[in-house]
């Protein structure tokens, strides 16, 4: 079980270096949080342990590979089928091009985010995996235009 923490202004302060820059070494980040290595490395371990740091990992721009087109679809599912939700998200996670898929109380039941080359290739992703997605009542797609603010670090 993963035991909850309370995060005083030493957690914090390593937080704050650690989203800076995630490559640093514990003794690099331990300096820039004024901590000792020892200190800084008991308790970013901590932090894993309750979840609080999940994972480190290479953020990949897709658009520098190639891809140049964003849609966000909106999906209404056919909620009359009792594993519409279920059957939606298992064949949604089997499409490479869809980066996320968010699920939702209210009108839009599920929102994925998909990325194609070019407009042809979203064509033919649309017809040819997204159309075919089970329990679909009703799709509204998006296209992105730009993207104003995109930050995952947070305010700690």
């Amino acid at each position: 079980m993963i035991e909850k923490i309370i995060l005083d202004d030493t957690d914090r302060r390593i937080l704050r270096q650690f989203q800076a820059d995630p490559r640093l070494t514990t003794a690099g980040l331990a300096e820039r949080a004024g901590v000792t290595p020892a200190t800084c490395w008991r308790r970013l371990e901590r932090m894993q342990e309750a979840g609080i740091i999940r994972a480190q990992e290479a953020v990949i721009d897709w658009a520098a590979l190639g891809y140049t087109v964003e849609v966000s679809l909106r999906f209404t599912l056919d909620k009359t089928q009792p594993r519409a939700f279920d059957e939606f998200i298992t064949a949604a996670r089997e499409i490479p091009e869809v980066l996320e898929i968010q699920t939702f109380l209210g009108r839009v039941d599920v929102r994925l985010a998909v990325i194609a080359r070019d407009m042809g290739h979203y064509q033919q992703l649309y017809r040819d995996r997204i159309l075919t997605l089970p329990h679909i009542a009703e799709i509204e797609p998006l296209m992105h235009l730009s993207r104003v603010k995109s930050d995952e670090v947070l305010p700690v």
